[in-house]
């Protein structure tokens, strides 16, 4: 667990990047700190790490206050992620990877072999280890830069906007890969963004600075769309919160009805379009055992009668969700996320098959 207790950074000039943070980050959990800039999100990261010593409180990791360890040290025992990666140039991507190995005293062919492993389970072909960081896209880059930060296994690691530099698809992407690899090693991460989406994605839980370095609200992201702790939040949540709380909604509860002879399929069952009188027209698609209610909100808006087709795994149509279902399970969920509904998208055993740690209000996440 890290933990922040009153810890304030000012500079000689006289600001306050952070005043009198305390907070606790759960142990195997993603955390994130969003805000806007100028609220300390970047500071309070670095100061984990020592890339910034705090001027008064402190931090500490897992009871130890990281002042009393060596910067060095304490930072080859803590993953760093950073926009754009921050490869080194001169460098093959296997060994970029291996680089706190190659500092950890590891012999070569143990890094490289580190390396390799790392490199398809973050999802890269490993023909890409021979080649240099130019050769590689962005996204590409920002993966490698991840498994660079896990090669030496860490249990903490720190990413600040790791993925802000990129495309919107691949910027998705990245972030399901994310989500795909917590699940598997289940990490201490602390995200830093300014992206309230993202935020609500990726965290656990969710720590909101205001500017000025103050904590405003530290809460599941259920908790915290349905009950801001007051306008700052309310504000820099946006008035689509409504919109996203039914990320936090599994839409197996939506209630099916048998496919109509009007939506085409192949022979396999998979959806082609709407029969119209000029032809099929589009339609919008959701799995209830994986997706949320916003995501079947979503596929009705796509579909022009407002209906949309429930698929299941494969593609295959199990039914359709009619706007009058839909609109059972808006009326139901009208004044909040019921307890039921929270833990969408719950993170599955650690292991061993431990329970997932308690991180919050909410150990789910916003699911598509």
């Amino acid at each position: 667990m890290i933990t922040f207790e009153g810890v304030t950074k000012r500079y000689r000039d006289g600001t306050v990047a952070v005043d009198d943070l305390s907070l606790e980050v759960p142990t195997g959990a993603v955390t994130v700190f969003v805000g806007p800039s100028g609220c300390g999100k970047t500071t309070s990261l670095r100061m984990i790490n020592r890339m910034i010593d705090a001027t008064s409180g402190r931090i500490t990791l897992d009871g130890r206050d990281v002042r009393e360890i060596d910067p060095p040290t304490l930072r080859r025992g803590i993953g760093y992620v950073i926009q754009q990666a921050g490869l080194f140039p001169h460098r093959k991507i296997v060994d970029n990877i291996a680089t706190v190995p190659y500092l950890l005293g590891w012999d070569k062919k143990k890094a490289r072999a580190r390396a390799m492993e790392l490199l398809e389970r973050v999802g890269l072909d490993p023909a890409l280890a021979g080649r240099y960081p130019f050769q590689l896209s962005g996204g590409q880059q920002q993966r490698v830069g991840v498994a660079r930060a896990l090669a030496a296994d860490p249990p903490v690691l720190l990413m600040d906007e790791p993925f802000s530099a990129v495309d919107p698809v691949v910027r998705a992407s990245l972030q399901d890969e994310l989500l795909r690899l917590q699940s598997e090693l289940r990490k201490t991460i602390v995200f830093v963004t300014h992206d309230i989406d993202e935020a609500i994605k990726l965290g656990d839980t969710v720590a909101v600075l205001r500017v000025g370095g103050r904590l405003a609200q530290m809460a599941g992201p259920a908790t915290l769309l349905t009950e801001p702790a007051d306008d700052f939040v309310r504000g820099f949540l946006g008035r689509d919160r409504g919109i996203r709380r039914l990320s936090f909604i599994s839409a197996k509860e939506v209630r099916l009805d048998p496919a109509p002879g009007e939506l085409a399929v192949d022979e396999d069952g998979r959806p082609l379009g709407w029969r119209t009188g000029g032809g099929l027209s589009s339609f919008g698609t959701f799995d209830p055992e994986a997706d949320s209610l916003r995501a079947a909100l979503d596929a009705a808006l796509l579909s022009p009668n407002g209906t949309a087709v429930a698929v299941d795994g494969d593609g295959r149509v199990r039914g359709v969700a009619r706007r009058e279902a839909l609109d059972e399970l808006f009326g139901a969920y009208a004044d909040g996320v019921p307890e039921r509904a929270r833990g969408f998208h719950e993170q599955p055993p650690g292991p061993g098959g431990e329970s997932p740690p308690e991180g919050g209000a909410e150990t789910g996440r916003a699911g598509s």
